[in-house]
């Protein structure tokens, strides 16, 4: 798997988190971008890379779809993994998808 070669910018706060969703499905950049596209969001895998590398604004309609896409809420999307509760009631949460 290829590095970045350049630091997130910080024009988003959702393109790493969308970075680690799409790789923990397997998927390419131009696989994801052909499904935003299906949904109606004109965008190109260039434009989805800049988006993950926070160095360029996600639209709302990008974060609703993307979130479609992953099957989450965009509200998720935007502040991150939810935090569940075991049995014993102790938090468990996604970080994982957060970690550097």
């Amino acid at each position: 798997m290829k590095k970045r070669n350049q630091p997130l910018g910080n024009n988003n706060i959702i393109g790493k988190y969308v970075t680690q969703l799409r790789k923990q499905k397997k998927m390419t950049q131009k696989e994801l971008a052909a499904q935003m596209q299906l949904r109606g969001v004109d965008i190109n895998p260039s434009s989805l890379s800049k988006l993950e590398g926070q160095t360029r604004i996600a639209t709302d309609r990008e974060v609703q779809v993307i979130a479609e896409i992953f099957k989450i809420s965009a509200d998720e999307l935007l502040n991150g993994p939810k935090i569940q509760t075991d049995l014993q009631g102790h938090g468990k949460n996604g970080a994982d998808l957060w970690s550097e």
